[in-house]
């Protein structure tokens, strides 16, 4: 009996920092979510997923706006059908607007891109749920953007 073939599922990780602080170190925060987004990617080669070569990496540019130049490089490669996933450590660093979400979202299914993963949360298009799902992780960004920090004792 032969073995079922596994499709091929081509992964991009984006990585996005707000500040430039940092950046100058051998080891910073892009380097980290790249590095967690790729062992969650491995994690997940039984179904075919590998990372493509491009690095998408936005350091010192704030959430608030897509007028990034990797996240624009990254867009052009969705447009352009080159990847299949998009994986961030939290959706928070591809957009936190919520209206930049919704287009973002939109464009994804526009050019057959498959889900946006995030490591906490896998965003399928075959579920009802996975649609209002990726609307209420930049929402809570947004709240926890300006909410107060929480001390507990």
């Amino acid at each position: 009996m032969k073995a079922p073939s596994i499709r091929a599922v081509r992964c991009a990780i984006y990585t996005r920092v707000s500040t430039e602080h940092g950046l100058d170190q051998e080891f910073n925060s892009l380097d980290a979510q790249y590095d967690a987004a790729s062992a969650y990617i491995k994690s997940q080669a039984h179904a075919g997923w590998t990372i493509i070569r491009s690095r998408y990496d936005d350091g010192g540019y704030s959430g608030g706006s897509t007028d990034r130049p990797d996240l624009q490089r990254l867009l052009d490669d969705v447009r352009g059908r080159k990847l299949d996933v998009i994986v961030v450590y939290k959706v928070d660093r591809l957009t936190r607007p919520l209206a930049d979400f919704a287009k973002l979202v939109e464009l994804f299914d526009a050019h057959r891109s498959s889900p946006l993963c995030t490591f906490a949360l896998k965003l399928g298009r075959r579920k009802p749920q996975a649609k209002l799902k990726p609307k209420e992780n930049p929402a809570a960004a947004r709240v926890q953007q300006y909410a107060p920090p929480i001390k507990l004792r």
